[in-house]
């Protein structure tokens, strides 16, 4: 009878000691990272450590976490994972580094990934993504490496993206983008380099001389 007293007090003291708001981001980041799980197969098994019945993601491998549990990065490159991308990464609110280059991925790149303010690497290279860039990377105002190349993307190449103040390395290379690319802004630094290998892009943006149409059949 004691042991079972101790041990209710216990588990009282555990759980009004514990930091409800922390658990919460954890359980849901890990649903996040779970329903990316779900929407992509593993050969490999390299997700296999992914149990979504513990308490946070933070023993995962390939998940890196900080002091208060919250994941900051994501490193699944050349994995051999095949799938789309999930809105829900969108809500890893701390993450810093999104990793899946080199794998098998297809579909667009979800608009919600805008939402991750703190993102410094976005790296999606060598996969098949398709669709457009999204107008929403533009509110990833702390993005120093973004790196798009070796995909299947569409359409033209988002002038919001400009206003990326961090940016230091972009690669859009190896795509089906069109229209023209953009020389203002954090783009002036870029080279052509930056956009190469995409047979429908016409150049670069003249400002004064080549407008910059939105109309026309650019898709």
């Amino acid at each position: 009878m004691e042991a079972s007293t101790l041990f209710h007090f216990l588990a009282i003291f555990l759980l009004l000691s514990s930091d409800p708001l922390a658990v919460t981001y954890a359980n849901s980041e890990g649903d996040a990272l779970y329903a990316f799980k779900r929407a992509v197969k593993d050969p490999n098994n390299v997700l296999q450590s992914w149990d979504p019945t513990l308490v946070d993601p933070c023993t995962w491998f390939h998940v890196t976490c900080d002091d208060e549990k919250r994941v900051t990065r994501l490193d699944l490159g050349h994995a051999k994972l095949s799938g789309r991308l999930v809105p829900e990464l969108g809500r890893l609110q701390r993450l810093q580094f999104l990793e899946l280059y080199k794998n098998e991925l297809v579909g667009p790149i979800p608009k919600e990934l805008g939402d991750l303010k703190n993102l410094v690497s976005l790296g999606l290279y060598h996969n098949k993504l398709t669709g457009s860039i999204p107008s929403t990377l533009s509110n990833l105002s702390n993005i120093k490496l973004l790196r798009l190349n070796d995909n299947k993307l569409t359409g033209r190449i988002p002038r919001e993206l400009t206003k990326l103040g961090s940016l230091k390395i972009l690669d859009l290379s190896n795509n089906d983008l069109c229209g023209t690319f953009p020389t203002s802004g954090s783009f002036s630094k870029f080279s052509e380099e930056s956009f190469k290998n995409n047979s429908r892009l016409k150049g670069p943006e003249l400002m004064g001389f080549v407008r910059y149409d939105t109309g026309g059949s650019c898709k």
